[in-house]
């Protein structure tokens, strides 16, 4: 049973990469919207388990978005950046994640 319970905690860590800390995200942090980064293959309701089970909070929206990778040049050289999705996760009234906070 134990173990069952750490390949469980191990898909929800799979599932949220990073939390994204910008100027906006942190503006809307004081509204209850946290923003994250997360796996490109994950759902709504795999990033809305996985942030309920982590942070013990209790969620009520999740809205998500696919951001695709910059064209940059670097010496001459054309590269891409890798696309990523992040996740606005609106947690319940009176609800707060410390995301500066080690999980």
């Amino acid at each position: 049973m134990a173990q069952k319970k750490s390949q469980t905690a191990l898909k929800h860590y799979d599932v949220i990469r990073s939390p994204v800390v910008t100027e906006k995200s942190t503006v809307a942090s004081d509204q209850g919207k946290i923003t994250f980064k997360v796996s490109t293959d994950a759902t709504k309701q795999d990033i809305k388990n996985a942030i309920e089970s982590l942070f013990k909070v209790k969620v009520t929206k999740v809205n998500t978005i696919n951001v695709e990778g910059k064209t940059k040049r670097f010496r001459g050289f054309i590269g891409k950046r890798n696309d990523f999705k992040k996740a606005v996760v609106t947690l319940a009234e009176g609800q707060s994640i410390d995301i500066m906070a080690g999980v």
